[in-house]
C-alpha cells in the first residue's frame, strides 16, 4: 500500500507538471498539492480530501518574488510579515491576481500565499514553473496528517505520490493573516504565536471560526477531528469519574497521574508547547487507531501556541 511513498523530487515534480496530485512534506502537516494555475489539477484536490468548493486553499512559493504574479496592492504589513516569518508556518491572504483560478479563492477576490519551511518542498518548487495549491492532505474534517504514513492510510494508492520528507517539524497548520486596509487581522490560529506575529506589525484582531463561507481555509468548526469522541477537560480526573464506564484515551500536558484512563499520552513532559503542537496530530492519529469510546483532552494554557492548540481541540470536538 505504501509503494506511493517516494523520496524521488523529480519523480514528484513530473507528476505535477503532467497536472497531477502529489503529497508534499512542509514544516506544519502534509499538503495535497497540485498545479495551483490549473483548474482541473486543482478540481482535484477537491475531489480527493471531498472539501467543499467554497473553502479555499492556499498556494505555496520558493520565493517572495513570486507574489506578484498571486496577488496586487501587498500592504507593507505583509511584507514585514514575509520578510519575517518567510519561509514558515504564515499564510498572507491577499488581493488576488486575475490570474488566479476562482476555484482556488472559492470565487473571493483574495488568494492565500505561503512559503513553507521545508528543504524537499522548496527544491521541489524551485523546479517548477508556476506554484502549488495545496490544503492539508487528508480526507475534509479529519485529522491533519504529520507524516507520510497519515497520507498513504488515508488515501492509499489513490494519490500517484507521497514525497516523504519525514515527520512534520511544527505539526500545526499555518497561522493566516489578512488584512482590513493595513490592519492585519488574524484568520486562523496557528504554527507562528499571536505573540510572534504582534511583535513585528503590532496589535492584530483575531477572527472566530465561521461556519458559513470561510473568509480562508480552516476555518470551519467541525475539522481536524478523529472519529472517536473527543472532549476537552479542565480537570482530567473528574472527567474519568464521569465517563468510569468508557474506554478512554487521555491526552495530557505534562502529568500521567490520572487513574480510570485506559491509556495516557502525555504530549510534552517538559512542559514545552512548541513539542506539544508538533505531536498533536500524530497523537490523535495513534489514539484513533486504539477503538475507544472516548478521547479527553486536556485545555492548554491560552498562551503561545497554546491557543493554536486549544484552537484545533475545539473542532476536534464531534
Amino acid at each position: 500500500m505504501h509503494n506511493v511513498i517516494t523520496k524521488d523530487i523529480a519523480h514528484c515534480q513530473q507528476l505535477l507538471k503532467d497536472n497531477q496530485l502529489v503529497a508534499v512534506p512542509t514544516e506544519t502537516v502534509y499538503g495535497l498539492a497540485a498545479n495551483a494555475f490549473d483548474t482541473d489539477a486543482v478540481n482535484q484536490i477537491f475531489e480527493m480530501k471531498g472539501r467543499p468548493h467554497f473553502n479555499p486553499l492556499i498556494v505555496h512559493i520558493h520565493d517572495t518574488g513570486q507574489l506578484k504574479d498571486l496577488a496586487k496592492d501587498i500592504p507593507e504589513e505583509a511584507l514585514k510579515l514575509a520578510k519575517a516569518f518567510w519561509p514558515g508556518s504564515l499564510t498572507l491572504i491577499l488581493p488576488k491576481q486575475a490570474t488566479v483560478p476562482d476555484i482556488i479563492t472559492a470565487g473571493k477576490p483574495t488568494v492565500g500565499v505561503r512559503m513553507p519551511n521545508h528543504p524537499m518542498t522548496l527544491e521541489l518548487l524551485k523546479g517548477l514553473p508556476f506554484p502549488l495549491a495545496a490544503p492539508s492532505a487528508n480526507p475534509f474534517t479529519r485529522v491533519s496528517p504529520t507524516s507520510a504514513e497519515h497520507v498513504a492510510n488515508y488515501f492509499g494508492t489513490r494519490i500517484p505520490a507521497i514525497l516523504d520528507g519525514g515527520p512534520c517539524q511544527v505539526g500545526l497548520e499555518s497561522t493566516i493573516v489578512g488584512f482590513d486596509g493595513n490592519t492585519p487581522v488574524v484568520y486562523r490560529k496557528g504554527g507562528i504565536s499571536i505573540e510572534s506575529i504582534e511583535n513585528v506589525v503590532g496589535k492584530v484582531t483575531v477572527l472566530t471560526e465561521n461556519d458559513t463561507a470561510p473568509q480562508a481555509p480552516g476555518m470551519l468548526l467541525k475539522h481536524y477531528s478523529p472519529s472517536t469522541p473527543l472532549i476537552i477537560s479542565d480537570d482530567i480526573q473528574q472527567s474519568l469519574i464521569t465517563h468510569n464506564n468508557k474506554r478512554i484515551g487521555v491526552l495530557s500536558f505534562y502529568s500521567d497521574d490520572f487513574s480510570g484512563a485506559e491509556i495516557i499520552k502525555v504530549l510534552s513532559p517538559s512542559k514545552n508547547l512548541d513539542e506539544v503542537a508538533r505531536v498533536l496530530f500524530a497523537t490523535l492519529h495513534e489514539l484513533d487507531t486504539l477503538h475507544l469510546d472516548l478521547i479527553i483532552a486536556e485545555r492548554f494554557p491560552e498562551e503561545g501556541l497554546g491557543s493554536s492548540i486549544n484552537d484545533r481541540l475545539r473542532r476536534a470536538q464531534n
